[in-house]
């Protein structure tokens, strides 16, 4: 991916943008209401493998264009075969890329506005963090077509208590944006003129810290989480002494002594 004079990197179903330490990818497919072709997973995916790499970004943003955050996967193309294979090859590719977010070395932060709807759900149910428009709605609604949303379920049972997940996957039912910050889903409700800019400032804020002490944090957490409590310390003590052992935690705590502003070196 190249970057042009304004900022953006690639122009096409998924639009990238970094402005300082932040990479913003947006859905840009509004007149399907950003629905998950195979090509705008294909692109997500791209995206965030070189974003991967890049030290220079240290938080990434998942927004969208329209008046949909994302209706799910494309029906249409789902429709287009009937062979088991397309539509394993399908979700086997969203589930790899929602793996990807969860792998990333940067927190990556969900911006939706408008409705987040099966794995539109799922996509911010894998976001790390994530901040919603007063007036965003989500479900997952594929129990009403006669599809129950499977994968999106995973993420949603991982992010919401059992029988708040299972209500929104048996009924398809919709919740409001304040309901879905009660169950969990969302870290934050925003007037939606707000959303950007609020957005953002949190992405800020993450970005200001110690990318490495990021980095390793955000990986030892989801691994702690398939642990049972005794592993789940001893491997947390572990991976604390090494942090503390790096330069960013000797600089973080030496400026904070000395009262002044830590300058990380990512080491």
């Amino acid at each position: 991916m190249s970057a042009q004079p304004d900022g953006s990197i690639h122009a096409g179903p998924v639009l990238v943008e970094c402005a300082g330490a932040i990479a913003t990818l947006t859905l840009n497919r509004p007149a399907q209401y950003n629905a998950l072709s195979g090509e705008v997973l294909g692109a997500l995916q791209s995206a965030l493998d070189s974003i991967a790499a890049d030290a220079a970004v240290r938080v990434v943003i998942i927004a969208a264009g329209g008046k949909a955050f994302c209706a799910g996967h494309d029906l249409k193309e789902m429709r287009a075969s009937e062979e088991r294979s397309f539509h394993q090859d399908l979700f086997q590719q969203c589930g790899r890329m929602m793996l990807t977010i969860h792998n990333l070395p940067q927190p990556v932060i969900a911006q939706v506005d408008g409705i987040a709807t099966a794995a539109g759900c799922q996509l911010v149910g894998a976001c790390d963090l994530a901040v919603a428009a007063a007036d965003a709605r989500f479900a997952v609604s594929g129990i009403n077509v006669g599809l129950f949303c499977s994968t999106p379920a995973v993420p949603l049972s991982r992010n919401m208590h059992t029988k708040q997940a299972m209500h929104m996957l048996l009924t398809g039912d919709f919740i409001d944006a304040e309901t879905a910050c009660r169950f969990g889903l969302v870290n934050a409700v925003v007037a939606s003129d707000r959303l950007a800019a609020a957005t953002r400032e949190l992405a800020q804020k993450v970005a200001d810290k110690s990318p490495l002490s990021i980095r390793l944090g955000k990986k030892m957490f989801y691994q702690q989480l398939a642990m049972d409590l005794p592993a789940a310390y001893a491997f947390a003590a572990e991976r604390m002494a090494c942090n503390m052992d790096s330069e960013d935690a000797r600089e973080g705590i030496d400026a904070f002594i000395q009262k002044r502003k830590p300058v990380w070196r990512g080491r």
